[in-house]
Order: C-alpha cells, then sequence, then structure tokens
C-alpha cells in the first residue's frame, strides 16, 4: 500500500512520517486490498492542548474511507484513526465476502 503524507502548514520530521507508514502498513493484516492512504496531519492554531489534527483516507476498490481525530499528539491521533480504520475495513471485509 503506498502511504502519502501531507503535513499541513508545518514541517514533518522524519520519525512521525515512518511512524505514519509502519501503523498504516498493519492495516493491511486486516484487508489486503487497500490501494492507497493519505495522510493529513494538521496544527490547528488555538489555545486548546488538542490542537493535532488527523485526517487519514483510504482508498480501497470501490470506495474511500475517511477518518478524522483530534487529540494533544500526532501519535496519538494517528492510533486512534487507525483504529477506526481497522474496524471499517473489517466490516468490508466481511460484507465483500458474504456476497462470494
Amino acid at each position: 500500500m503506498k502511504v502519502n503524507v501531507h503535513a499541513v502548514n508545518f514541517t514533518v520530521d522524519r520519525k512521525l512520517v515512518d511512524f505514519v507508514e509502519d501503523r498504516m502498513s498493519k492495516l493491511e493484516k486486516y484487508y489486503d486490498k487497500i490501494i492507497s492512504s493519505d495522510v493529513f496531519l494538521k496544527v490547528e492554531n488555538t489555545s486548546d492542548k488538542e490542537n493535532k489534527i488527523v485526517e487519514i483516507k483510504i482508498h480501497v476498490p470501490g470506495d474511500d474511507f475517511i477518518v478524522k481525530k483530534q487529540c494533544k499528539t500526532f501519535e496519538e491521533a494517528i492510533e486512534l484513526a487507525a483504529e477506526s480504520l481497522e474496524r471499517l475495513v473489517v466490516k468490508r471485509k466481511e460484507k465483500t465476502s458474504e456476497h462470494i
């Protein structure tokens, strides 16, 4: 699966990109038909501590799944978003396997 990381209004360090790619590659255990994923990392300019926004869009044949999470750290937001995506792709896999 191809992982595209987009940092909006800031430069992202290599460690975070590696973390994203590693976490996204784990999704393939659940559903092997994922074509690619776009990960958008944003920092919201507020006084709120939870100002890190992660939006992940994954492309599967015939559909796109989008999950958006906001947390204190990018790692935490990526973890929560990936867990949500795991549930979505497992449901998708169960649906497609029923039709076969």
